[in-house]
């Protein structure tokens, strides 16, 4: 997972719910961790940065924690994520992000 990580929590406008829950279904996966640990993550939005997609992860047990943004592409007509690696390809998403954040609070 990505050292670079945005904060969630009640007043971030991600908009997600963060204080109930909710009868929508939720998109769940099974990330690991540094350390191994497995934790389970909601997928709470996507965005495109270019003609790239991108999904915002929240853990689901503890969704006051940082939130990770992966890319998806479409690998043998299944979606697969990907942590992002290139500084450049980080700065260009963070920025979107930001914006669509921003956007969102107003």
């Amino acid at each position: 997972m990505s050292e670079d990580k945005h904060v969630h929590g009640e007043d971030c406008g991600c908009g997600h719910d963060h204080e109930n829950g909710s009868e929508e279904e939720e998109f769940v996966l099974t990330l690991t961790d540094e350390q191994g640990n497995d934790v389970e993550m909601v997928l709470v939005e996507t965005f495109d940065v270019g003609e790239k997609v991108y999904a915002l992860l929240l853990e689901r047990e503890n969704p006051e924690a940082d939130g990770i943004i992966l890319r998806m592409e479409e690998e043998n007509e299944e979606m697969v994520l990907y942590n992002i690696e290139d500084e450049e390809e980080w700065k260009s998403v963070e920025e979107v992000y930001n914006v669509l954040l921003a956007a969102s609070q107003e």
